[in-house]
C-alpha cells in the first residue's frame, strides 16, 4: 500500500503566498482547510509553507508526505450527522528553523508572500529577553517573526507593499495586538531603527482573532479501519468537527484579500470582535457550565446524552434561549443561528464528550461565563433568569460530593473544596447558600445583596436536596 505523497496521488501546486507558524492539528483541520477550500473555490491560490515554532515537531513527517494529508469531518451538518473526508494539499513544503535557519529567512525575499498565521500554543506569543538578532533562531515566536520582517524589510528597500497581513490562531485575548507589540519591543531593543519600527506601524496588519473549531487530531484508535477505507497510508490524518468559526478583526482590505465569503466559509470579518467573544464564552462556554451540574446530578455523564434527554436537553434549550440570549447585543438571528449551531455541536455522535471533563473549577467558571448573563440579564429584564439560578443552586448540590449515593471526585482549587466541605457538615440548606452567595472571593460581589436571588437559589437547592434531581428538575420545568 503506498504512502500519500505527490508522487502517488493527483493534487495542485500553489503559490507560497503564506507563511504559517505551526503544524499541529488545529491550523490542519481549521486554516489549512479554509485556504484549500478559497483554492478550490475561489482562485485564491494560496500555497502554505510551515515553519515548525519549536525544536520538536512534524516537519519532517509532513515533507515525508509533501506536505499532504487527509481531514476528516464529522458531525452535524445541515441537521444530519455526517463523516467526510478529503486530501488537503495547500501546504507545498515545510522548515525546521532550528535545522535550517537560512531556507527559513529566505521566505523574507519571496515577493509574492503575503501572509501569516499562526498556532504556537497559548505560551507562543510571549517576550524572551535572551532573544538577539543573531540568534538561528529566535527561541520565541514573535522573535522569529520580528527576523524575518526585518530580513524581508531589508529585501524590498521597506516598500509599503510588501508588508504582511499577520493572522494569529493563538488563544490569548487581543492576540494580534499583543504580538506587535513584542515585535515592537524587539525592534527597539535590537536597534533596528526608526524606518523599520514606522514599517512595522504603516505598512503590516495585525489581525486580533477569535477560532473556533473542535478537533480531536489524530484518531489513533481508528487508524487500522481509516487505513483500510482510505486504501493508502497516512500518517498525519487529523479529525474535526463540521462546525467551524473564525472572527477576525481588522481593517477592510483583509476582507477583500481573504476570499472566505464565496466558499461560505464561516468567518467574520470585523472592526471589534468582542461581541464574538462575549457570544461564545456565553453562550458556548456558559451552556456546558449550565448544564454540567444539572445533567450530572440527573444520571448522565455525556454533553450528548444531555441534548438527548428530553427533560435536561430542554432545560439547557430554554437556559440559552430565554436566560443567555436576551442579555447579547448581536443580532437575533445570529444569535439563533449560533446558539442552534452550539446544540448540534453538543449532540455530535462522533464525539464524547464527558460531563466530568468540563466540571474542572466549575465556581470559577460559573463566575466568567454564567454569572455575567446572570447580571446582565436581571439589569434589562428587571427580572431572575430561573435556568441558570436552578443552575446554580445545582452547582451547590454538585459541590456536596454526593449523586445517588455514590462520591463525586470534584477538583476544584483547595480553598473552594474546604469551603464546601465545612458548609455542608451544617446540613442545613439556607447555611449553605447564604454562605455561597455572599462569598466575596467566588463572585466578586454578594449576591445576596440581590433581591429575591438568595430565595430562589435556596428554593431550588431544598427542592435538589429533598426530591433528588431528576424529581426537582422535572418539577421545575413544569
Amino acid at each position: 500500500m503506498n504512502t500519500l505523497n505527490r508522487k502517488t496521488t493527483s493534487v495542485n501546486t500553489y503559490t507560497e503566498r503564506i507563511i504559517q507558524f505551526g503544524e499541529g492539528n488545529f491550523l490542519r483541520a481549521f486554516a489549512n482547510w479554509m485556504i484549500h477550500e478559497m483554492n478550490k473555490k475561489a482562485n485564491f491560490d494560496g500555497g502554505v509553507v510551515v515553519v515548525q515554532p519549536i525544536n520538536q515537531g512534524l516537519v519532517k513527517m509532513l515533507n515525508d508526505q509533501d506536505g499532504l494529508y487527509t481531514l476528516y469531518l464529522n458531525g452535524i451538518k445541515n441537521g444530519k450527522a455526517i463523516s467526510e473526508h478529503e486530501i488537503i494539499d495547500c501546504i507545498q513544503r515545510s522548515i525546521n528553523p532550528y535545522e535550517n535557519y537560512n531556507d527559513y529567512l529566505a521566505n523574507a525575499k519571496n515577493p509574492d508572500l503575503r501572509f501569516v498565521i499562526s498556532n504556537t500554543t497559548e505560551a507562543g506569543i510571549s517576550y524572551n529577553e535572551k532573544d538577539t538578532l543573531n540568534d538561528k533562531p529566535q527561541s520565541s515566536f514573535p522573535g522569529k517573526l520580528t527576523a524575518l520582517l526585518y530580513q524581508r524589510f531589508q529585501a524590498f528597500n521597506g516598500a509599503s507593499d510588501k508588508g504582511l497581513i499577520i493572522i494569529p490562531c493563538e488563544l490569548i485575548d487581543r492576540n494580534g495586538d499583543n504580538l506587535k507589540r513584542i515585535i515592537l519591543q524587539y525592534a527597539s531593543e535590537w536597534k533596528l531603527g526608526n524606518d523599520f519600527i514606522e514599517w512595522i506601524n504603516e505598512d503590516n496588519i495585525f489581525c486580533n482573532t477569535l477560532v473556533d473549531r473542535i478537533v480531536p487530531g489524530y484518531p489513533k484508535d481508528k487508524m487500522e479501519a481509516i487505513t483500510k477505507e482510505l486504501g493508502y497510508i497516512d500518517n498525519l490524518v487529523v479529525e474535526g468537527e463540521q462546525f467551524h468559526l473564525w472572527v477576525i478583526e481588522g481593517p477592510e482590505s483583509v476582507k477583500e484579500e481573504f476570499p472566505s465569503e464565496p466558499c461560505r466559509l464561516n468567518v467574520v470579518f470585523t472592526n471589534n470582535m468582542e461581541p464574538y467573544r462575549t457570544r461564545k464564552v456565553r453562550i458556548l462556554n456558559g451552556a456546558h457550565t449550565t448544564l454540567v451540574p444539572v445533567g450530572y446530578l440527573y444520571g448522565i455523564d455525556r454533553v450528548r446524552e444531555s441534548l438527548e434527554d428530553k427533560i435536561v436537553g430542554t432545560f439547557l434549550q430554554d437556559a440559552l434561549f430565554k436566560n443567555i440570549c436576551p442579555t447579547l447585543d448581536l443580532p437575533d438571528e445570529e444569535l439563533s443561528q449560533f446558539s442552534n449551531d452550539v446544540l448540534d455541536r453538543f449532540r455530535n455522535p462522533y464525539l464524547e464528550h464527558e460531563l466530568m471533563s468540563i466540571s474542572l473549577n466549575s465556581i470559577s467558571k460559573y463566575k466568567t461565563r454564567v454569572l455575567p448573563s446572570v447580571l446582565e440579564f436581571i439589569k434589562r429584564k428587571n427580572a431572575l433568569p430561573s435556568h441558570l439560578l436552578f443552575s446554580l443552586a445545582a452547582l451547590i448540590a454538585f459541590y456536596k460530593g454526593d449523586r445517588n449515593g455514590t462520591p463525586i471526585t470534584l477538583k476544584d482549587d483547595t480553598a473552594v473544596l474546604e469551603f464546601f466541605n465545612n458548609q455542608w457538615k451544617t446540613n442545613n440548606v439556607s447555611i449553605v447558600v447564604k454562605a455561597t452567595l455572599s462569598n466575596i472571593d467566588f463572585w466578586e460581589t454578594d449576591l445576596t445583596a440581590i433581591s429575591g436571588l438568595e430565595n430562589e437559589v435556596n428554593k431550588n437547592l431544598e427542592s435538589i436536596i429533598n426530591k433528588g434531581m431528576t424529581s426537582a428538575l422535572k418539577t421545575f420545568m413544569n
